[in-house]
């Protein structure tokens, strides 16, 4: 007997169970997105290896530990994609998009992959729902960006569950300063800090304000803030983004420590949090990155995006889909009943019922137990002597009480119990 192959660790299946919250998430997201005037790109799922490492950062934990990295049969290097927006950008570039007015809105569904240690709601492939708005630099962008994040998770009932998390971590006029203080700082105080934050002191300093462990935090809450260190350009243009936030009633928290993974990002920084899935606290984050576009071999264009997590969403929504199952299942009783019953079943799903369809070769016991598996409110019965008098039995499957109609007019009593669901 051959042994059942696994899926591979780090990755798993949407079973059919699941996926009512998965269409949910994505339902809303679209319907929220194009709202704002966003518009879908779909970017392949692999790129050319040098995008990754030249955006988001060759120093950056991503590119140095986590990418999934191969070398094609040509001898390229090619690099499953870690994140969406080096992808969207380097489209935005190839293809002309900076043309459009600005901004260009995009959005992007879909799957990322990085080697990290499988957790709840953080696996190897992960899905993420992506927004980037390109090409303008006023804050009062990086307001409306954060507006449609809130606005996708009020769509599906958890902005209630969340907390805006919001900072500016400078730009390339002011960083520099800060992280030579921030340095200093933490060699100082190195011998309290774990061997990661060690590391990533010398490498990329900032990410050092982003440990969950414990013992840093001491130490950490005592390091110098981005938010003393930031000229007057950033400093104003924070300004505006929280008092444009504050106009739409937009509550946030500003958490000086907030930093986000990859280098590309400027300014506006922000995170909506829970506290209901332990160490994975964020399930969206994102920021500005106005000098990535140029960095990709494209004009200077400002922009800013988010991503949400879908696995860490669908961990937060109930187990109750908001979708509802089938209405009905029709039971026919031998091939006749079934000839009859197809054009019924085809006519109600055509109008958005949702029915099941026996192929009458099951008797009727096994039948209804089926219906009360698929937990359907009505079955539908129809064999020979119904045949001969023109009817069908609708059956309500909690009392059992039976009702007989014509079968002339099945399809619209079906479309009656459909619209009182």
């Amino acid at each position: 007997m051959s042994v059942a192959i696994k899926a591979v660790r780090g990755v798993h299946d949407i079973l059919p169970a699941d996926t009512p919250r998965w269409q949910r998430v994505e339902a809303t997201a679209r319907r929220v997105f194009e709202a704002h005037g966003y518009h879908e790109i779909r970017p392949p799922i692999f790129e050319r290896t040098e995008l990754f490492a030249r955006g988001i950062g060759e120093l950056t934990d991503i590119v140095q530990k986590e990418m999934y990295t191969f070398e094609d049969k040509g001898g390229e290097s090619l690099t499953l994609r870690p994140e969406a927006t080096a992808s969207v950008l380097r489209a935005y570039v190839e293809h002309g998009l900076h043309v459009q007015p600005k901004p260009v809105r995009l959005y992007t569904i879909g799957p990322m992959f990085r080697y990290e240690r499988p957790q709840a709601g953080r696996y190897r492939q992960f899905h993420q729902l992506n927004l980037e708005a390109v090409g303008e630099v006023h804050p009062g962008l990086d307001a409306e960006v954060i507006a449609v994040l809130m606005e996708l998770f009020q769509g599906v009932g958890l902005a209630d569950r969340l907390t805006l998390a919001l900072n500016s971590i400078g730009d390339p006029a002011c960083r520099p300063a800060y992280r030579e203080k921030l340095v200093e700082y933490l060699r100082r105080r190195a011998a309290e800090l774990c061997q990661e934050c060690r590391e990533r002191a010398e490498r990329n300093p900032l990410r050092v304000l982003d440990c969950k462990k414990p013992g840093c935090q001491p130490v950490l809450d005592e390091a110098p803030s981005i938010l003393d260190a930031l000229c007057r350009e950033c400093a104003e243009h924070f300004a505006h983004v929280r008092r444009y936030l504050e106009a739409m009633a937009l509550p946030y928290r500003v958490t000086p420590r907030l930093v986000r993974g990859f280098d590309y990002y400027v300014r506006t920084t922000f995170e909506l949090l829970t506290g209901e899935l332990g160490a994975q606290n964020a399930v969206a984050g994102g920021g500005r990155y106005d000098g990535l576009v140029q960095l990709l071999g494209g004009p200077p264009d400002p922009g800013i995006g988010f991503a949400v997590g879908m696995e860490r969403v669908v961990l937060l929504l109930s187990s109750d889909s908001n979708k509802a199952g089938p209405l009905a299942l029709l039971i026919p009783l031998g091939d006749a009943a079934l000839l009859r019953l197809f054009p019924v079943a085809q006519a109600v799903r055509k109008q958005g019922a949702v029915v099941e369809l026996g192929y009458g070769v099951r008797r009727l016991r096994s039948e209804l137990d089926r219906a009360n598996r698929l937990k359907v409110p009505y079955a539908v019965i129809v064999g020979e002597s119904e045949l001969e008098k023109g009817e069908a039995l609708i059956r309500e499957m909690t009392s059992g009480a039976q009702r007989v109609v014509p079968l002339s007019r099945l399809e619209g009593e079906l479309m009656t119990l459909a619209g009182r669901r």
